[in-house]
């Protein structure tokens, strides 16, 4: 109860392990692609950022140049009436005018100013001498920002992406410029970013600190526009998605982790569970008996291994059986039999030369120069004679033919009564049968329960009970289950054993040996009853 207890609580943890496991692995990967789909959606912010910006660049260019066809005189009415009509048909220009060594002249607002305050310096000067300037004081409006832009004397000022729709996404951006005299890097307007020259004017895209980014710059004119985020707000924007990837990571995990605790106990568990089981002799063999049809007296037995694992659950034998042949100790399995079925039926067997028990050996054993040496030595221990021990080999088995074929000969030299069980699921072919000079043949299941049916494999049934005829080899029919099924091979002129639910079910043995004596009683008085009738 114990060890059950402790295997339950390693199940747990693994599944819980694995569960944790899974959960961190969703949430990484759930951050991982949170911030590559933010990251690609910084390139496009940037992308679109640039590509309004270069158009306006080139219309207010485009307006600079439009005052030098001016015809009137610099600053007199008739030019700033023009410049007027200009700033009330651009879409982003707020003012033009005259501007000579950072004092503004006349403008299309403020008209001719004779008195300047505030001298004005350019932030930024372009390589074809175009100045910026970052700060207008006459202009600020609140956190509007205004950016003035001079050719010549002419300047305007203007708000920068004024027609862009704010971005839903929690995203930044600076415009930057290489002043020409300085070459030191000038941000022109957006929001202050702390970044290496390198970063600022060269197209690309990464993480800087807690901060991703993007850089694209203008094939046109001379800046760079770089927007960017915080990891947090990164981050944030993909909580659904984080909670999504959490509860996925941890579903698979916990599926995996319950899947690998599985496997490991089907498949590694297991077969150390039946080592243990082989070792300490905790296998048990359950007998099934095999009756003569003609009189449904019991004439011997097929012995059957069973084996529940620790937990108590009934393992099926092709599962054990097929996991020991795997594993390579299907061999311990066999030899184990041998023993039990001699401890159980020894004395029996002694006294019954006509009775016989039946045991299963794979092609591996027969392969096995070890075995049959074992075989001959238990039943010269044992006192008892190999006609009372039939050798079943599955016709799956047969299909190792030099293997079979030698040691076919060699238990029949000893006196054993060979069986090819299953017969009918596909491998042996007449000639080969014939070759092999086995004692009997059992057919498979499969063929009794077509009986009744309108199955084709009702029809090869005469072709086998008339095989075996010409053969001259025992037939035995397994899963005889109904009287119909008993009565179609009890109409032959050959003596035909059987096996199955009618006659009895696979049982212990005591089960067993307590119908023996009824079997003799039984037939007993049948022969009392001919006597009486015949007298």
């Amino acid at each position: 109860m114990q060890a059950k207890t402790q295997r339950k609580c390693a199940l747990f943890t693994v599944v819980s392990g694995m569960a944790i496991c899974g959960a961190l692995g969703g949430y990484l990967a759930g951050r991982v692609i949170t911030l590559k789909f933010f990251e690609s959606q910084l390139v496009q912010y940037a992308t679109r950022l640039m590509t309004d910006g270069e158009a306006t660049s080139g219309a207010l260019r485009t307006e600079l140049k439009a005052v030098s066809f001016l015809e009137h005189p610099a600053c007199s009415n008739a030019e700033i009436k023009d410049f007027r009509s200009m700033v009330f048909e651009s879409e982003y220009t707020k003012d033009i005018g005259r501007m000579r060594d950072g004092k503004i002249l006349c403008s299309a607002n403020m008209g001719r100013v004779s008195r300047r305050k505030t001298f004005v310096q350019p932030d930024i000067t372009q390589p074809d001498g175009t100045l910026l300037y970052g700060k207008m004081p006459e202009y600020e409006n609140g956190n509007v920002e205004t950016i003035g832009l001079q050719q010549g004397d002419t300047f305007l000022v203007f708000t920068p992406l004024t027609h862009l729709h704010i971005e839903p996404l929690p995203m930044h951006f600076t415009e930057s410029q290489i002043d020409a005299p300085t070459q030191k890097v000038g941000r022109i307007f957006g929001e202050s970013f702390k970044a290496s020259q390198s970063i600022l004017m060269t197209e690309g895209q990464g993480r800087l600190g807690e901060n991703l980014y993007a850089t694209r710059c203008s094939i046109r004119f001379y800046n760079c526009i770089t927007a960017f985020s915080s990891l947090p707000e990164a981050l944030a924007t993909g909580r659904r998605f984080y909670l999504l990837s959490l509860l996925m990571g941890t579903g698979m995990g916990a599926a995996f982790g319950l899947l690998c605790a599985l496997l490991y106990r089907r498949n590694q568990s297991m077969e150390q569970q039946l080592r243990r089981a082989i070792a300490k002799d905790e296998l048990q063999v359950f007998y099934q008996p095999v009756v003569h049809l003609a009189n449904r007296r019991i004439v011997g037995a097929e012995a059957l291994l069973r084996w529940s694992d620790q937990d108590g659950n009934a393992v099926a034998p092709d599962v054990f059986v097929r996991l020991a042949e795997d594993r390579g100790f299907v061999g311990e399995l066999t030899r184990l039999v041998v023993r039990i079925v001699l401890r159980d039926f020894g004395k029996i067997l002694r006294g019954s030369p006509a009775f016989r028990i039946n045991i299963n050996v794979t092609a591996t054993d027969l392969s096995d120069p070890d075995f049959l040496p074992f075989l001959e030595s238990s039943l010269v221990r044992t006192g008892v004679s190999p006609h009372n021990l039939g050798i079943e080999i599955t016709e799956s088995g047969t299909a190792r033919h030099q293997v079979v074929f030698e040691a076919v000969s060699r238990l029949q030299t000893c006196g054993h009564k060979v069986y090819i069980d299953d017969f009918g699921t596909g491998y042996s072919s007449l000639a080969y049968l014939h070759d092999l000079s086995v004692d009997a043949i059992k057919i498979d299941r499969a063929f009794t329960q077509a009986i009744g049916t309108e199955s084709v494999t009702v029809g090869i049934l005469p072709q086998i009970l008339a095989m075996a005829k010409s053969l001259n080899l025992q037939v035995v029919v397994e899963g005889v289950e109904t009287e119909e099924q008993a009565e179609y091979f009890s109409g032959g002129d050959s003596p035909i054993l059987a096996q199955g639910w009618l006659f009895g079910r696979p049982v212990k043995l005591t089960d067993l040996l307590c119908r023996l004596p009824e079997e003799e009683k039984r037939t007993v008085g049948a022969k009392a009853i001919k006597l009486e009738a015949a007298s």
